[in-house]
């Protein structure tokens, strides 16, 4: 009997990785059509984000996207030098910047709906199974979230 040593599982069998490289062969498919609008990625998920809520607070950006409030920065001024949204102090509590979308930003939505459709086509799947693999996704992130901060890995 051979005693085969630990060590990771192979990428191919590991959940994490499926789900990255996933991500990133949209991110292929996405990024033509992005680059037509003048968009990363990342800036077209902020974008998504107000164009659902407009008027929303750099921190409550950064929850919606699960990124640092450091992170999102840097893409809200270049967002903003290319004049699709504006950032402004909230009146209410100066602490906090609001991120609205200008006109030209609003625009842009239209144009950026077809990213959903090049998705469906080269996937191969229909709009009910991209919804199901979809529900399941956010359904298995949320269920990580909310018990995250319960368990920690400790090396053995």
């Amino acid at each position: 009997m051979t005693n085969s040593p630990k060590g990771p599982v192979p990428l191919d069998d590991q959940l994490c990785y499926a789900i990255y490289s996933a991500g990133m062969a949209i991110q292929r498919v996405y990024k033509p059509l992005l680059d037509k609008l003048g968009l990363t990625y990342p800036q077209y998920l902020v974008l998504n984000v107000l164009w659902r809520e407009d008027g929303q607070t750099v921190g409550g950006i950064a929850d919606r996207l699960a990124l640092e409030s450091s992170t999102l920065t840097p893409l809200l001024k270049r967002l903003e030098s290319a004049g699709l949204v504006r950032r402004t102090r909230n009146p209410e509590n100066e602490r906090q910047v609001v991120v609205g979308l200008t006109p030209q930003g609003r625009a842009l939505r239209a144009r950026a709906g077809c990213l959903a459709e090049a998705l469906l086509e080269v996937s191969g799947k229909s709009p009910a199974q991209l919804g199901k693999l979809n529900h399941d996704l956010r359904d298995l992130r949320d269920t990580i979230y909310s018990t995250g901060d319960e368990w920690s890995v400790a090396p053995s």
